[in-house]
């Protein structure tokens, strides 16, 4: 106990002197202003030990410090841990290799008013009992990070759909074990979700979620459907139809999805700016045209005088990489509709490895390129 004792005890002067550190290295400043040798002057107070620290400096150096030390300082003293959980609203433990299950039931009473939370892993430590803590004490969630949690079940939602129901941001990419009954659980209450990244979450993410979504979700601005095989035309034009605001969708590997997809997509959806559709081999021509007349039915009236703003909007950025069926003068159409799609070098916005029959198509810049290297003279000349 002497041991343990000690070993804390240095621990915390530790964390103190790094405080120090930062705080004298011009980061922080006391209100007169000053920075004094051998500790901080604030308001007639010379901070010389940890205990000294006010609130507000404490909370403004703990801003610039990672967020293993944030931990430790909320461990130093009554005054220093109540001023943290009152005042930490983003936290990361992505850190943490081996005990973030226990570090989490620990911290999240402590931390209420956390509203981004980030729990990313390397491999899967988190239980259900983690997350339903989270979802017990942490109702100001916002912004969530469960990926590569391989060991949540449909408990974890559950508890997150009654407890964190102002969610804007949820990742739960690579959460392979939660079912499609489960997220549309969720759905049901978290209806102010922007984004959604539900990469690989092959069970969960089926046309019968997607419609939940399309239906409570109206706000939703992104959502990455990689590699979720069983999501189908019925379930994308759900979201077409009830998510009009959808600004990024990724369907890369969704092999089932056809032309009906893309079409209701470009009808309803008219602030999309990023689609990406590698692997859909089902999709033609059809997809393409659709896209260049929707761009052409919503394009100002007055061209000229809105140019500038008008090259800002549609797509701008499209992966149709593997899509095999589709020929070089659908995919020129679309490039020439929309100018911020490159195929040039640095700038691959178009992305379209694998269709070696589209190997014609260019961007303008590439034209102009080519211009410009035909008709300027050579000064060597």
């Amino acid at each position: 106990m002497v041991g343990e004792a000690t070993s804390r005890s240095e621990d915390l002067n530790l964390c103190f002197e790094k405080l120090m550190m930062v705080c004298g290295s011009g980061g922080i400043r006391g209100m007169s202003g000053g920075l004094y040798q051998g500790g901080v002057k604030m308001e007639g107070v010379v901070i010389t030990e940890w205990k000294d620290i006010p609130m507000e400096l404490l909370l403004r150096i703990l801003s610039l410090v990672d967020d293993r030390t944030v931990i430790m300082a909320s461990e130093v003293c009554s005054g220093w841990r109540d001023a943290i959980c009152l005042g930490l609203t983003h936290l990361c433990l992505s850190w943490c290799k081996n005990s973030m299950n226990n570090l989490v039931l620990s911290l999240a009473p402590k931390f209420t008013k956390l509203q981004t939370l980030v729990l990313r892993q390397d491999k899967p430590q988190l239980e259900d009992i983690a997350v339903e803590t989270i979802a017990s004490y942490c109702h100001d969630l916002l912004d969530l990070d469960l990926s590569k949690s391989f060991k949540l079940s449909d408990r974890s939602l559950y508890a997150l759909a009654r407890g964190c129901p102002n969610l804007t941001k949820l990742n739960i990419s690579g959460c392979t074990s939660f079912s499609d009954s489960g997220l549309e659980y969720l759905i049901g209450f978290c209806r102010n979700l922007k984004i959604l990244n539900l990469c690989g979450c092959v069970k969960a993410a089926t046309d019968h979620a997607l419609q939940a979504i399309g239906r409570n979700c109206s706000q939703l601005q992104s959502l990455n459907l990689g590699w979720c095989e069983n999501v189908g035309d019925i379930g994308v034009m759900s979201l077409a139809y009830g998510c009009p605001d959808l600004r990024t969708l990724d369907l890369c590997g969704c092999v089932h999805i056809t032309d009906e997809s893309v079409i209701a997509l470009a009808y309803r959806c008219l602030h999309l700016r990023s689609l990406g559709l590698y692997y859909c081999r089902n999709i033609t021509d059809a997809a393409m045209y659709s896209l260049v007349r929707s761009r052409v039915q919503n394009k100002p009236t007055m061209w000229e005088s809105m140019k500038g703003r008008y090259d800002e909007e549609g797509l701008k950025s499209l992966n149709i990489s593997q899509c095999t069926a589709l020929t070089p003068p659908a995919v020129q159409a679309l490039c020439d509709s929309f100018p911020a799609l490159h195929t040039c070098s640095g700038r691959h916005s178009l992305v379209m490895s694998g269709c070696l029959n589209l190997t014609s198509v260019h961007c303008a810049c590439a034209f102009q390129a080519h211009r410009l290297s035909t008709y300027i003279p050579n000064p060597a000349h």
